[in-house]
C-alpha cells in the first residue's frame, strides 16, 4: 500500500466521522416530536429513524452525491488535502453549534468547509458559480417555504379536526407521528447520506493518480 492510498483510506474514515458527528447533530430533527409526545421511546425512536435513513440512503436517486462530487467544485482542481480540509472544517462547526445547542445544517457546513478548503488551494475560480444558485438560495428559501407550510397545515389541522373528541384526536395523532417522523427520516436520508457519498466519490477521482502508481 503506498502512501497515497493509505492518505485516502484516512480521509474516508474522517468522512465516516463526519457522518457519525452529522448523526448526532441532526438526530433529534428526526425523533423530537415523536419522544416529547411519547409516542416512543428514545432508544424505539432512535431505531426507528434510523431505519428509515438507511433505506433512504439505497432507495432514491443520486443527485445530492452528483451535486456534491462535481457541481460545486471544479474536480481537476481538487486533491485529497482539499477534502480533508473541508471535512475538518465542518466536523469542527458541527461540534461547536450541537455543543451550544445552535439550530445549524451540516450539508450547508460540508458545503462550505468543501469551498473554502478549495479557494485556499486555488483561488475563486475553483468555485463552479451555477452550481451555487440553488444551494445559497434555498439557505434562505426554507426557513420561509417550512414556516409557510407550519402555518398552513396547522390551519387546516385545527379546522378539519375542531369538532373531533380529544381522545380520538390523540389515538390517530399518535400513528399519524409514526408516519411523519419515517417520511422525514426518509427525506433526511436522501440528503444527508448523498452529501458524504458525493464528496468520498470526489476524493476518490482526485487520488486515481496515486492508486495507478
Amino acid at each position: 500500500m503506498n502512501s497515497t492510498v493509505a492518505f485516502v483510506l484516512v480521509i474516508v474514515l474522517i468522512a465516516f466521522v463526519f457522518d457519525f458527528v452529522n448523526g448526532f447533530h441532526d438526530s433529534a430533527n428526526s425523533i423530537a416530536t415523536v419522544v416529547s409526545t411519547r409516542v416512543l421511546s428514545p432508544k424505539l425512536a432512535v431505531l426507528w429513524a434510523a431505519f428509515f435513513n438507511f433505506v433512504a440512503a439505497f432507495g432514491f436517486g443520486t443527485a445530492v452525491a452528483k451535486t456534491m462530487g462535481k457541481g460545486l467544485i471544479h474536480v481537476e482542481l481538487i486533491d485529497p488535502t482539499v477534502i480533508l480540509a473541508g471535512l475538518i472544517g465542518a466536523i469542527a462547526w458541527d461540534l461547536i453549534t450541537w455543543y451550544y445547542a445552535i439550530p445549524s445544517s451540516s450539508s450547508h457546513a460540508l458545503m462550505g468547509g468543501y469551498a473554502g478548503a478549495a479557494i485556499a488551494k486555488a483561488g475563486i475560480g475553483a468555485l463552479i458559480a451555477s452550481g451555487w444558485i440553488k444551494p445559497l438560495l434555498f439557505i434562505v428559501l426554507s426557513p420561509l417555504i417550512g414556516f409557510a407550510l407550519g402555518v398552513l397545515m396547522m390551519v387546516i389541522v385545527g379546522w378539519t379536526f375542531r369538532r373531533a373528541h380529544p381522545r380520538n384526536i390523540d389515538r390517530w395523532f399518535r400513528r399519524f407521528q409514526l408516519a411523519s417522523a419515517a417520511a422525514y427520516s426518509l427525506g433526511h436520508g436522501t440528503n444527508d447520506a448523498q452529501k458524504t457519498m458525493g464528496i468520498i466519490v470526489g476524493l476518490l477521482f482526485s487520488a486515481q493518480a496515486g492508486f495507478q502508481d
